[in-house]
């Protein structure tokens, strides 16, 4: 349990340091860690990669709401469209998709070009980019939010992490961006780890969260998204999105091999 605890703290703290001032909870890599060197069974791993979130948001948010990053209404629509689709996803989750083989290949297919994209988009000349497209209308911004929600739901990552990159694809800042969908994230984890826990009440299947290892992961996300959140003016985009790419592609080819041989 000791060991546990300390991994699971140290790994939230760096994850989160890192992924934070992008917009980014750190569930996203925390994800194959916790399946990985955990050992945490599926499906339980989902709600406890949410009750990471949960845990780890207010740290990131504070300080964004303290420098004024969370002015503005695009935090309210992604929240509109999430919260809705984290419950849809959870249920998918639980009661179509219990396998680790499904679940590994979902991983590679969320992460895989995911990453692959970041880092396109990071090594591509600002010259040779295409321009920066329209803000879409808030009901295709809450449809979208919708559909990654559910994703979201299934994945246990609240959200928030996807609408991100797809967001800053479209040309918004991400200074902007990353408030907003930590917001996100936040909400729709705790919605959806208050789902996951009502339906485990309904599954033999390891359901619930792992308490003391999320409880773990997510004090360590705690310190670490405040101290994201407090460089991210200081850091250099270009790296940290080039970083961010890389682990997501690499991570996603691992398990996508993993789910091939």
């Amino acid at each position: 349990m000791d060991w546990t605890w300390a991994g699971g703290l140290v790994a939230g703290l760096l994850i989160a340091t890192v992924t934070a001032p992008v917009g980014v909870s750190g569930a996203v890599f925390l994800l194959p860690i916790q399946l990985s060197v955990f050992g945490v069974p599926s499906p339980a791993i989902t709600p406890t990669n949410l009750l990471f979130n949960v845990v780890a948001g207010p740290g990131a948010l504070w300080r964004y709401r303290r420098d004024g990053a969370l002015r503005g209404d695009l935090a309210r629509r992604l929240v509109l469209g999430t919260l809705p689709g984290v419950v849809l996803g959870a249920a998918v989750r639980v009661f179509a998709l219990p396998g680790p083989d499904v679940f590994r290949l979902l991983i590679a297919v969320l992460l895989l070009p995911l990453g692959l994209w970041l880092c396109l988009r990071t090594l591509t000349p600002a010259h040779h980019r295409p321009p920066p497209a329209k803000e879409l209308p808030p009901r295709t911004l809450t449809g979208l939010a919708l559909v990654v929600g559910v994703v979201g739901g299934i994945y246990g990552i609240g959200g928030g992490s996807l609408l991100g990159p797809i967001l800053v694809g479209r040309g918004l800042p991400v200074a902007r961006v990353a408030p907003a969908a930590l917001a996100a994230t936040f909400a729709t984890s705790l919605v959806g780890a208050a789902a996951y826990t009502l339906l485990s009440l309904a599954s033999t299947a390891d359901v619930a969260p792992d308490w003391w290892l999320g409880l773990a992961c997510g004090t360590g996300g705690l310190i670490g998204g405040y101290l994201g959140a407090h460089l991210q003016p200081r850091l250099p985009e270009r790296a940290l999105r080039l970083l961010l790419g890389t682990l997501a592609a690499a991570l996603g080819a691992l398990y996508a091999a993993q789910t091939l041989t």
